[in-house]
């Protein structure tokens, strides 16, 4: 439950432009007081939705920070996540309230919650119940704000590195060694035999959840040769055709780029393998198996109840469009693995 922030910023005399990449350079930003903050996800009302989930708006961050014993120097540790439509710059900032363990730093969350009305919740569940704009901040936020906390120190030289102003990068004033935020790539492969397509369950999926095979990409390895190996190891199966479907940012363990993909088995080749040492279980389900769950408004709470025997990855997740791509779209063009 760590507090994140954001800045808004407006234009004063002339626009600089924001570097999150070296080839992102079309989003402009400017120097310019703080005008106010974006917080963690919370929600208003005793009970949470969808609808009620926002990101709460939090105006005079460092009267806030004042406040609660905070000095505000620690906004120079904030990060540039993205611009708004009219052009104001949002920044992401860890206040660190989850580090500590300690009383004060609880009776610090009471207190903002009280503030704002609202309470917070985990940054897994907020992905989730936000809107897919909010999440995306949010998501950028985490996986950025980790990046920094864990790139303190330059690897050949030892010494602290620095954050740039945007947080696009840390640099070794040692020796000039500049450090970029890096993603690691993970295939996520729905594999089909034509009529039916394999769900799995890993032992860290919440109770009664399936969802597509998954892997990291190793060192050396195409797209195509993930998807083979990852999924003759986990359920022994031979890829007889695949093709690309779409991508997602993920934050979580680290940040990771998910790269969805479909892939066709032959019909008399479908015998499971299954590698209990990377999963828990692996079953093919018919099409209207699957239709039947995504249609289902609430299909986890439901499934608890046993009104259906399993359910799929939340509709943010790059694993339901997978999911839902092959039912609606049963007919697609796969390229030969």
């Amino acid at each position: 439950m760590s507090l994140y922030c954001g800045t808004a910023c407006r234009r004063k005399i002339f626009w600089c432009y924001r570097l999150l990449s070296t080839y992102v350079t079309k989003t402009r930003i400017c120097q310019a007081r703080i005008l106010e903050w974006v917080a963690v996800s919370f929600s208003r009302g005793s009970s949470r939705s969808r609808d009620q989930t926002r990101i709460a708006y939090i105006a005079e961050l460092e009267r806030l920070l004042s406040k609660f014993g905070q000095d505000s120097q620690i906004l120079e540790d904030s990060v540039l996540i993205g611009c708004s439509e009219e052009q104001e710059a949002w920044f992401a900032l860890d206040l660190g309230l989850n580090s500590s363990s300690s009383i004060n730093a609880s009776l610090q969350k009471a207190e903002i919650e009280t503030a704002l009305q609202g309470s917070f919740i985990k940054l897994t569940k907020a992905l989730f119940e936000l809107n897919v704009k909010d999440a995306s901040l949010l998501s950028t936020a985490q996986a950025l704000l980790r990046w920094h906390d864990a790139h303190q120190f330059c690897s050949r030289s030892g010494q602290p590195t620095k954050k740039n102003v945007s947080g696009s990068k840390r640099v070794c004033p040692s020796n000039n060694i500049i450090y970029y935020p890096q993603v690691a790539p993970v295939v996520i492969t729905l594999v089909s035999d034509g009529t039916r397509c394999l769900l799995v369950r890993q032992s860290s999926f919440p109770k009664g959840m399936y969802s597509a095979l998954a892997g990291f990409c190793d060192i050396g390895e195409s797209l195509e040769e993930t998807v083979r190996r990852e999924i003759a190891e986990e359920v022994g199966l031979e890829v007889d055709r695949l093709h690309y479907s779409a991508s997602q940012h993920w934050p979580f363990p680290n940040s990771t780029l998910m790269i969805a993909c479909h892939a066709t088995v032959k019909p008399g080749q479908t015998e499971l393998q299954v590698n209990l040492r990377e999963l828990e279980a692996a079953a093919w389900f018919s099409r209207d198996e699957v239709a039947t769950v995504l249609r289902r408004n609430n299909p986890s709470n439901q499934q608890q109840s046993g009104a259906v025997p399993f359910w799929l990855p939340p509709k943010l997740a790059i694993a339901h469009q997978l999911i839902k791509e092959w039912v609606e779209k049963p007919t697609c063009s796969p390229l030969p693995a």
